[in-house]
């Protein structure tokens, strides 16, 4: 029992990156404005997220090499650094969340500037990631440990709201109210189905245990499933809960103005008092500083995958992080900047989610473990339904409104 546990992990760094502050602006946002007419879209992304990492977890176990690695070796070259070209522009608007969110936490609890609690948060992310060096248990454990974290602080705060039970029903059915709606949907899509994650997530199976034959893949491939569900199962209810606790404390309360992570800090000290408020920021700083090393993890992943070069970790996440700096340092409104972060997020899922569906399909890759023809319908309806829903808001927005 205790071998098959150790099984276990992967999913969980990736899970990380489904609660990041990106997270808690869009959902947060959503509740406070629509209350919980978009719990069906949390619903559905998550499940959507199931099944992109499931085919990510089973691209690595199958091959041996992560989805960049297996893109730049079937792709042409041009399409190849196209799609590296798009996953740093994906790294980038990752790294605002994070960054932003992280030091917003810290601010809230010690009253730390937002540049030096961006610094800071860059040095206990390279900290967390150094965990990797004593063995890859060590961080998924310390990743895990975060994520409980964040679902306690959330499961206080809820425990003081309270469940609207037909309310909730009643959001599982899919609809809009204008162009915002949309906005935030996209929001919500885009910081729960991740790109960088999926890209992470194979290189997370590829050499964590060499099966030797095909038996021991599908044996691999069932605790995949397991992992994959748990996982994203907990990330998934973390989110339903920040749309559920914000949607009864801020929207049912007439507080549907809420639009920044300061003001919902102040909403749950005034309306609920420090406790909460504490729960909060707390489970926002766990947030932000897991998924930061997770993000730096992903984009080593990618740059070495796509150009099959190393960089120093610390000149790219020089690199990356500078966007997000800027935004500490120039007083942007950052719960702004953290949904449209997540819009550009989701606008990066195609890029990644095409490419794994078309591999994962190849049997010349796959071999035994090659997608099922239903396994492929499904990614495919997924991606086709992302690329829909981005096109809606591009054309709503830009030609309509």
């Amino acid at each position: 029992m205790r071998g098959r546990i150790a099984l276990l992990g992967p999913a969980f760094v990736a899970a990380v990156a489904y609660i990041d502050p990106g997270n808690f602006a869009t959902n947060i946002a959503g509740g406070a404005k629509y209350g919980l007419l978009l719990v069906w879209v949390i619903v559905a992304a998550n499940l959507m997220a199931m099944l992109v990492q499931y085919l990510s977890a089973k691209a690595g176990i199958a091959t041996g090499r992560n989805l960049p690695e297996l893109c730049r070796e079937s792709f042409p070259r041009p399409v190849s650094w196209g799609l590296w070209a798009q996953a740093e522009v994906v790294a980038i608007a990752t790294d605002l969340a994070e960054f932003v969110g992280a030091a917003i936490a810290l601010n809230l609890l010690f009253g730390i500037e937002p540049l030096a609690a961006g610094l800071i948060t860059a040095v206990v992310a390279f900290g967390i990631l150094a965990l990797q060096n004593r063995g890859y248990r060590k961080f998924e454990l310390a990743i895990a440990g975060f994520l409980a974290i964040v679902l306690l602080g959330f499961a206080y705060d809820l425990a003081q709201v309270g469940i609207d039970l037909p309310g909730t029903a009643a959001g599982l059915v899919p609809r809009f109210d204008g162009t915002e709606s949309v906005l935030l949907a996209v929001g919500i899509l885009g910081a729960t189905v991740m790109p960088h994650v999926v890209y992470l997530h194979s290189a997370l199976t590829q050499d964590r245990i060499r099966p030797v034959d095909d038996r021991e893949r599908f044996a691999l491939l069932r605790f995949v499933r397991i992992d994959v569900v748990i996982a994203m199962g907990v990330a998934g209810l973390v989110n339903l809960t920040m749309l559920i606790v914000a949607a009864g404390l801020f929207h049912e309360g007439g507080r549907s103005s809420i639009d920044t992570i300061e003001d919902a800090h102040a909403g749950f000290e005034t309306l609920l008092g420090g406790g909460a408020a504490l729960a909060f920021a707390v489970a926002l700083l766990a947030s932000g500083l897991s998924s930061s090393s997770v993000g730096t993890y992903a984009g080593q992943v990618v740059m070495q995958g796509f150009i099959g070069r190393r960089i120093s970790l610390f000149v790219r996440r020089a690199v990356t992080m500078v966007p997000a700096l800027v935004v500490l340092s120039t007083g942007v409104n950052t719960t702004d900047a953290l949904v449209i972060s997540q819009v550009v997020l989701s606008f990066g899922i195609p890029f990644a989610l095409v490419p794994l569906i078309m591999l994962t399909a190849r049997p010349v890759l796959m071999g035994a473990l090659t997608n099922r023809t239903h396994t492929t319908a499904a990614a495919s309806a997924v991606a086709s339904l992302i690329i829909a829903l981005n096109a809606f808001l591009l054309y709503d927005t830009l030609l309509v409104g």
